[in-house]
């Protein structure tokens, strides 16, 4: 192919098309600020935030006044755990979340630990999932939090989010989920999951960076959280800021073409997904699947390739855009924390491989990828005098 194939979707997507189109006059034409309430260029952009935020809260199941924008999900799951602890310190201080969370919940907590909070770190089995019987066990008077992902960035592994927000209800605790992978790819009924806090970006849904949004269920009594920023008072008072009206109106319209064509894009893309893993494990030898066989989203194959190393793979196959591990990682490269929760070997962590299908990708750049990926790691294992003295053992 004389294309670069992008196969990093779980880093981030592309724009989509249609999504830009809706953006585009709000940068032009219509580029009021929504808290300038004294003319129609200000009416105008409220307006437009107010549609938006209507239309989410349609496909999540929520009602608009849940619905709180920020940059990101990192600081949705800033304002989600910081905002819990300052205003529910009088309760208690302690917070239960999970060893494989994204590293915006896990460095949060470790600087809410700094403060004087207790963080418990519930262990994951082989696949990536909590021991329910753990969490309960983990349950004190002093438990004011419960933070656990929907769908894990690395490995694709989904909690069984039904129970996990049963026994938080059962025990008069908040439920926060980080669900960034799983928006737009799994039909989220936010009421029936009896979660409190949902943090999610746009950027993982063919929308724009630099916009997200905080879902804060509206209960009684009334979920009080200590707003992270000050300033003007936008967002209800929970978060100050002017509001990025072309990033929002994206972002709802990502979602709105995510619910619309989800059955089908979820099908194709799982068939991918299946395709690559049927060829892998047919193919080569000491291949593992890393994650939940059947429990992870329809995009997600992440796969180690014993004998190979993760960067030797990546560098051997330029044109080829996938990864080692999270994004929001890489500035300080390290083995994956996900993995490694996992209790997987060293080997077999650092020859893993993430392939983050999407969208675009079509069944010709598959193949492509699926030869591609064989051709490295049997190069590389040429070249791997341990690999080689496998095969001669075995011979």
């Amino acid at each position: 192919m004389n294309k670069l194939i992008y196969m990093d979707n779980h880093a981030t997507t592309p724009v989509d098309n249609r999504v830009l189109d809706a953006m585009l006059p709000y940068f032009t034409e219509k580029f009021g600020n929504p808290a300038s309430r004294q003319h129609k260029y200000g009416w105008v952009a409220e307006e437009a935030v107010e549609s938006s935020r209507n239309l989410i809260a349609k496909f999540l199941n929520a009602d608009a006044k849940e619905i709180y924008f920020t940059s990101g999900a990192t600081e949705s799951n800033n304002l989600a755990l910081k905002g819990i602890a300052e205003s529910h310190a009088s309760k208690g201080r302690h917070i239960i979340t999970c060893a494989t969370e994204h590293k915006s919940v896990i460095d949060t907590c470790r600087r809410l630990e700094k403060s004087g909070y207790r963080v418990t770190y519930l262990p994951v089995d082989e696949f990536g999932i909590i021991d329910l019987e753990n969490l309960k066990k983990a349950i004190s008077t002093e438990t004011i939090l419960v933070s656990i992902m929907t769908a894990n960035n690395e490995i694709g592994t989904i909690q069984d989010m039904s129970e996990i927000g049963n026994i938080c209800k059962q025990n008069e605790i908040l439920f926060h989920t980080d669900a960034t992978q799983a928006v737009g790819k799994m039909n989220l009924n936010l009421k029936k999951m009896n979660v409190d806090l949902v943090s999610f970006s746009g950027h993982k849904i063919y929308g724009p960076k630099g916009i997200g949004v905080l879902y804060v269920h509206d209960r009684k009594p009334k979920t009080r959280l200590e707003p992270q920023m000050d300033g003007g008072g936008h967002e209800r008072g929970l978060r100050s800021g002017t509001l990025n009206v072309p990033a929002i109106v994206g972002l709802a319209q990502a979602l709105k073409l995510c619910y619309e064509e989800m059955e089908e894009e979820q099908i194709r893309v799982a068939n991918f997904r299946d395709k690559m893993q049927n060829a892998f494990f047919s193919r080569l030898d000491d291949v593992y699947l890393n994650g939940h066989p059947t429990k992870r989203i329809s995009n997600n194959l992440n796969m180690s390739f014993m004998y190979a190393e993760d960067s030797a793979i990546m560098m051997s196959m330029k044109e080829i855009a996938v990864s080692s591990g999270s994004a929001c990682s890489t500035a300080q490269p390290q083995p994956s924390h996900v993995l490694k929760a996992l209790g997987l070997s060293e080997d077999r962590r650092h020859s893993a491989i993430r392939f983050g299908l999407g969208r675009f990708n079509t069944e010709e750049e598959v193949d492509y990828v699926i030869d591609r990926v064989i051709e490295a790691v049997k190069s590389l294992r040429n070249l791997s005098p341990i690999y080689q003295k496998k095969v001669s053992k075995n011979n």
